[in-house]
């Protein structure tokens, strides 16, 4: 049986950092995740993942990362069930990390979408601005 998991995404909220009984650091956190498809209005989905990292681990995570860090997540699926305060029965299904990667510099922030988009059109206005070159097919390296 294998049961792996890796993900990339940006955290929805900062990641929680709690302690066991026994001093032992366990630091909780949810991961958005593009979807591949669309939804049925064409929109862009993304699946919420929640993740779970344990020991030195989870204190690197709570102290480099932050709500929009791009991560990548290498772990395990868990699935568990426990009580509500109500009585009622909950399952949670989660991913216990084995690893967190962080895919950003230290101390960048997460670049927005408006951000992105003016960048872009900068790019694009320097590109039209540039000379065209004629090269013959042959003169290629490739």
């Amino acid at each position: 049986m294998v049961n792996r998991v890796v993900i990339v995404g940006r955290l929805t909220r900062d990641p929680e950092l709690r302690k066991t009984n026994t001093d032992r650091p366990v630091a909780s956190f949810t991961v958005a995740v593009d979807n591949r498809t669309k939804g049925a209005d064409g929109q862009k989905s993304a699946s919420f993942i929640p993740v779970t990292v344990w020991n030195e681990q989870a204190n690197n995570v709570c102290k480099y990362c932050r709500k929009g860090s791009l991560v990548g997540v290498d772990g395990r699926l868990q699935q568990r069930s426990y009580d509500k305060k109500d009585g009622s029965k909950a399952n949670v299904l989660e991913v216990i990390a084995d690893s967190v990667q962080f895919l950003e510099p230290k101390g960048s922030k997460p670049v927005e979408a408006a951000e992105a988009k003016e960048d872009i059109s900068q790019e694009e206005s320097t590109d039209s601005k540039m000379e065209s070159v004629d090269i013959v097919d042959d003169d290629l390296p490739f």
